[in-house]
């Protein structure tokens, strides 16, 4: 059993940033050579980092065999905790380099396409307008969720997302809030013979060629529900994809229907050439949030903060037309 450690006598005096780093790149490794030459250093020096941190901790930190060394429990928790520590500590620097100068910092942001294409454009373009040495990326996915691991681990600042259901515990170490709620709407190319039409019964459209996204998606679960509902099979489906772009291009021919968040159109209807069909869809049982999410307690790089900040400007102004969320998160 682990002896009770005295913060003070034993580890806030003698616990060194440098010999952390040594013992997570050894962890990273899987060998105390490997590590020592990443580190640029001997061996027998990162054999002595990782007896000190045993010998002032009480306990051993990794288990070596011929094959290597991995992190014990003890080392485990020391990783998880020391990450954490380590990458506060990068938070605070970043802080204090846009304190000096406001308008350098890095931003990295993870959203799908269908976000990229809607509300991201604009809030990018006022937001580096105003601090043009900040660098962004950002990181489009497909799959949803996908990214939560890559916030985690501090690979992103910030995601974007629909949710596509109501999240439960495996989104506890998470900060999210809604910026507004979305729908799903039935779109055509603007030349289509359907954008002619004053209404539309979705029965109607049970024959005509659709580009759809995967099953597991909401828009797929809307229209599939609008058909079931007037007793007929889901619609045929030419074109699984989850692509803006590929969507966008062949709805110009006028043959295809898809469907697309309202917010997509909201913003792009014209540049896409692309019109919403006045087709009633049903309301799912639960709404359909685009939320930004940070990880909980722990600092946030001020750079995103102002870049929150733009977001929920953008979502409540007149220009956007999104409808803010009556109950945020």
């Amino acid at each position: 059993m682990a002896r009770k450690i005295d913060w003070e006598r034993q580890i806030g005096r003698r616990l060194r940033l440098r010999d952390l780093h040594v013992f997570f790149t050894v962890v990273q490794c899987s060998s105390m050579a490997k590590a020592a030459a990443e580190l640029g250093v001997s061996q027998p020096a990162v054999s002595e980092v990782i007896a000190g941190l045993e010998h002032m901790l009480g306990v051993r930190l990794l288990d070596r065999s011929p094959h290597g060394v991995e992190a014990t429990m003890y080392g485990r928790a020391l990783l998880k905790g020391g990450t954490a520590a380590f990458d506060e500590l990068k938070q605070c620097i970043k802080q204090i380099e846009f304190l000096g100068d406001r308008q350098v910092g890095e931003l990295r942001i993870a959203c799908p396409e269908s976000i990229a294409a809607s509300v991201l454009p604009p809030v990018i373009e006022r937001f580096s307008a105003r601090y043009p040495n900040v660098r962004l990326s950002v990181n489009e996915l497909t799959s949803p969720l996908a990214h939560w691991a890559d916030l985690r681990e501090r690979r992103i600042d910030l995601a974007l997302d629909r949710l596509p259901r109501p999240l439960g515990k495996e989104a506890d170490d998470l900060s999210m809030e809604v910026l507004f709620n979305d729908d799903a709407v039935i779109a055509a190319g603007a030349h289509s013979r359907w954008t002619e039409r004053a209404a539309i019964d979705i029965a109607e459209l049970a024959d005509e060629p659709w580009i759809l996204v995967p099953p597991d998606s909401w828009n797929y679960q809307t229209v599939t529900q609008a058909f079931r509902a007037r007793g007929l099979p889901p619609p045929k489906v030419s074109l699984s994809t989850f692509s803006i772009h590929l969507r966008v291009n062949l709805l110009v021919s006028g043959r295809y229907l898809t469907v697309f968040p309202r917010s997509v159109l909201r913003i792009n209807a014209e540049r896409y050439q692309v019109k919403m069909l006045p087709v009633e869809l049903p309301r799912l049982p639960h709404t359909w949030p685009v939320v930004v999410a940070t990880l909980k307690n722990r600092t946030l790089s001020p750079v995103v903060g102002i870049f929150i900040d733009h977001l929920r400007a953008y979502v409540n102004s007149a220009e956007s037309g999104l409808r803010p969320p009556s109950d945020p998160a």
